[in-house]
């Protein structure tokens, strides 16, 4: 069984599911392009790897709330599926909206999207920030903020806004991107590098907060296989999951998708998960 930390009340794996290969965001697309991931994850495909998390001992999904996502969901709920789900807000719709929508799921948590609250702060947006806060808090359910940026992490905690949880890139995307609006709006970047050394900083600040943290980007978007043979990349990806639980707390989370049209990388993953933290 994959180990689980206590999520401000509920029992989840130190593993989680993620989506983005469900939506066709890929950060390696000479490996694995948008429309090969769209084309692979059909509704039916979803559901069954939603299912194969559960099989492979995952019991929480992080969850981008799109319009087909939310359509899954509902269909997974009906199926049976039983694995906590913890919401990402979708920037094109309404927040106060697309809460509504969430809410439908019965989700455990709910963060704001990452991007749209890093322009938040860049653009010193305070009260509109805590004000979305507010509307998440409203629910009853855990709330969260997502960023890509320590100082933020930080900054939160050390100001006390009302939040549960924090949900974390380990590569500071905003870099490149300060002033920009997300990419959900805008459309994704052709192409996005991560650097190496921005997870060093997201470490430092991860473990210098009390609040749980939901690290994601584990493997740069798949950007660290680069270059690799088939035993390399498990290698790879091994060393990334080490590293990454021995820089976060205990009662931390790692969240990573997968794309399973090849191997079956969600086995692969728990299993180490499983290995590493014996």
């Amino acid at each position: 069984m994959i180990k689980t930390t206590d999520f401000s009340g509920t029992q989840i794996t130190r593993l989680i599911l993620g989506d983005n290969p469900f939506n066709g965001h890929s950060y390696i697309p000479e490996i694995y392009s948008e429309d090969a991931m769209l084309d692979y994850y059909t509704a039916d495909k979803c559901l069954k790897t939603m299912f194969e998390a559960e099989e492979n001992g995952i019991n929480a999904y992080m969850a981008l709330a799109s319009p087909f996502i939310l359509r899954i969901i509902r269909q997974y709920r009906n199926e049976g599926g039983k694995m906590n789900i913890i919401f990402q807000s979708y920037p094109p719709i309404d927040l106060e909206v697309n809460i509504g929508q969430m809410m439908a799921c019965d989700p455990l948590g709910i963060y704001h999207q990452g991007g749209t609250f890093d322009l938040l702060c860049e653009e010193e947006k305070t009260d509109e920030l805590h004000r979305r806060l507010r509307l998440i808090r409203s629910t009853g359910v855990r709330t969260g903020l997502g960023t890509h940026v320590p100082e933020t992490v930080l900054q939160a905690e050390q100001e006390k806004w009302d939040v549960d949880f924090y949900t974390v890139c380990l590569y500071n995307a905003r870099k490149t991107q300060r002033g920009q609006q997300s990419g959900f709006i805008t459309g994704k970047p052709k192409q996005l590098i991560f650097y190496h050394d921005d997870r060093l900083l997201m470490f430092e600040a991860i473990k210098n907060v009390s609040k749980p943290c939901i690290a994601f980007k584990i493997f740069a978007g798949g950007q660290i296989f680069y270059n690799k043979t088939p035993d390399e990349i498990s290698a790879a990806a091994e060393n990334a999951i080490k590293e990454t639980f021995e820089n976060i707390k205990p009662q931390d989370v790692i969240c990573i998708g997968v794309f399973q049209k090849e191997k079956d990388q969600l086995k692969e993953n728990a299993d180490l998960v499983k290995k590493i933290l014996l």
